[in-house]
């Protein structure tokens, strides 16, 4: 007979001792130390504190709206200038043209390239049929650079995302209704961009018109089959619908630009000064801060998905983008120095 060899004894891992922190696991627990799983939180706050990362908003409305006031406003600090719109010496450009300055915000160490895409031009000429169509065709160029970088073969460590993620709609404080330019922009655009509709200088609407108005704009959205981020089939669960349908409900947001700041009731708030007191708007800035990395994954998932899937099932392959809508652009990259907080 063979002589029948031992299995071979492997000596057992070392488990990694349990912090101090961390309570006792239940009784009915199968796990036998500590894993670590509750520093995976603190990983990714450090990567990203390491890489930074981009946010691109689009603001479009008629001129005179107080489109880059409400910008500075959000972000509180200058990172939308007169430099992105024409002089009173300039005559009003014939078709849309897109702009964009970028601008480098640090925080809490972490660092945010926040670049704003302005839209000279939208809304101000006597005829301004099909005036959307420059800026649906500028959000998907976005996508289709975003795409060809994807589909390398030699794919870049990290893509640049110039991706609207955010698109900041201005609607006339008319107290009236939406205008007509109004329903087919945002009917046009919602389907590939995150849009949020702001009541543009609310502080010249009483409470009561500002309140009435809120009201049937949000009717007309409805009738019109519009909806506006947050969307509601993009509720995960019922904890995200709760959260959405207070949003929806405010929205359209009344807003009121300025980069002054008074006292009120023992804070500091941004506000506008008048002879009855200090008028403060539905600061939009929280909505926008707070779902700030909600409306890049429903950018990415959702928007630039859709696209992805329609362009690759296209004759089955990447071509240009061709289109008889002309576009001039001009990109203005004002990279300045981090503003720290």
């Amino acid at each position: 007979m063979s002589e029948i060899v031992p299995p071979e004894v492997r000596p057992k891992p070392a488990v990694p001792a349990k912090p101090s922190h961390v309570a006792p696991p239940s009784s009915g627990s199968a796990l036998l130390g500590y894993i670590g799983i509750d520093t995976i939180i603190e990983q990714m706050r450090k990567k990203t504190m390491k890489t930074g990362f981009d946010f691109n908003i689009m603001v479009v409305g008629q001129s005179g709206l107080g489109k880059s006031t409400l910008v500075n406003t959000l972000f509180k600090s200058q990172v939308s200038r007169r430099s992105t719109s024409w002089s009173r010496d300039e005559k009003i450009p014939k078709t849309v043209e897109i702009k964009s300055a970028s601008h480098v915000i640090e925080e809490g160490g972490v660092k945010m390239k926040l670049t704003v895409v302005d839209t000279p031009g939208f809304g101000d000429q006597i005829n301004n049929e099909n005036c959307w169509e420059p800026i649906s065709k500028y959000i998907n160029e976005q996508y289709e650079k975003f795409l060809k970088e994807e589909v390398n073969i030699a794919r870049k460590k990290r893509i640049p995302d110039t991706r609207v993620h955010c698109c900041l709609y201005f609607i006339s404080p008319t107290g009236h209704s939406l205008r007509q330019l109004d329903i087919e922009f945002m009917k046009h655009l919602s389907r590939v961009v995150n849009i949020i509709p702001v009541i543009a200088k609310s502080d010249t609407l009483t409470l009561d018109e500002k309140i009435e108005f809120k009201q049937r704009v949000r009717k007309e959205l409805e009738a019109c089959g519009i909806e506006c981020y947050p969307q509601k089939e993009f509720d995960e669960d019922m904890e995200d619908k709760s959260d959405n349908d207070k949003i929806r409900e405010a929205m359209p947001f009344a807003v009121v630009g300025s980069d002054k700041e008074y006292q009120v009731n023992g804070k500091r708030v941004l506000g506008r000064k008048t002879a009855w007191g200090v008028v403060e708007g539905e600061w939009a800035e929280v909505f926008v801060m707070s779902h700030l990395q909600d409306l890049k994954e429903v950018t990415h998932n959702i928007h630039y998905e859709t696209y992805r899937a329609k362009r690759l099932n296209d004759n089955g392959g990447l071509h240009p983008i061709s289109s008889s809508v002309p576009m001039p652009i001009k990109h203005t990259q004002v990279m300045s120095k981090p503003t720290k907080f």
